[in-house]
């Protein structure tokens, strides 16, 4: 009887947490949804000052469209260098042209190509590296839209004096207009805005702990 009776004035002490509970799950939806609608809104939709000439371009590897938009960038003189970060070992500039459909030519000697990063992390650092080595102070970095707010946040961080240009390209398989409307672009928004929340926590923490 004892036991029955402790469950019994136990219940009601556990029901006043439920509400509790409930709010805290809606607050944190709520939480996530505006930072998913901010993170869309960072989503560039053309690229950021095109008329301005910069001392490098940096490509991030992840699709052929990146590669080419930023050749074409190169040979319209819109920088001195271009950078491709991210490149597999043994992949070198001739084999990278050829997958962009383009034939080698003088701008090859303007090329430089990264092979030590492995993410959107590697990829600032390693072009903060290569940016110091050649003297450079601004960028115009090249990727997928849906993958340049996290990309701007590595690069600002990792080079937080160096002026940066957003150029995005987009990718015909990624329905930007009504994501939500299609499964694979849906999966690949959610993502990439995981991996934008866990960036930039990652840096507010590393703030705080020096």
């Amino acid at each position: 009887m004892a036991k029955v009776s402790k469950r019994r004035q136990m219940r009601p002490h556990t029901r006043s947490y439920r509400p509790f509970l409930f709010g805290a799950i809606i607050a944190i939806f709520l939480f996530w949804a505006a930072g998913l609608f901010a993170f869309l809104d960072a989503v560039p939709k053309s690229p950021d000052r095109p008329d301005v000439r910069t001392d490098a371009i940096v490509v991030l590897t992840g699709g052929s469209l990146r590669l080419q938009t930023g050749l074409a960038l190169l040979q319209g003189g819109h920088a001195r260098k271009l950078f491709v970060s991210g490149v597999h070992r043994g992949v070198d500039v001739e084999q990278l042209l050829r997958l962009a459909r383009q034939s080698p030519s003088e701008s090859d000697c303007c090329i430089a190509l990264g092979h030590e990063a492995d993410d959107t992390f590697g990829n600032a650092h390693e072009t903060a590296l290569w940016m110091r080595s050649e003297g450079f102070r601004s960028l115009r970095l090249v990727t997928a839209a849906y993958h340049m707010p996290r990309s701007v946040i590595e690069f600002r961080n990792a080079m937080p004096t160096i002026e940066l240009y957003p150029h995005p390209v987009f990718p015909q398989r990624v329905k930007l207009g009504e994501w939500w409307r299609w499964p694979g672009t849906a999966g690949l928004i959610f993502g990439e805005y995981s991996k934008y929340l866990i960036a930039r926590t990652r840096h507010v923490l590393m703030r705080f702990t020096g």
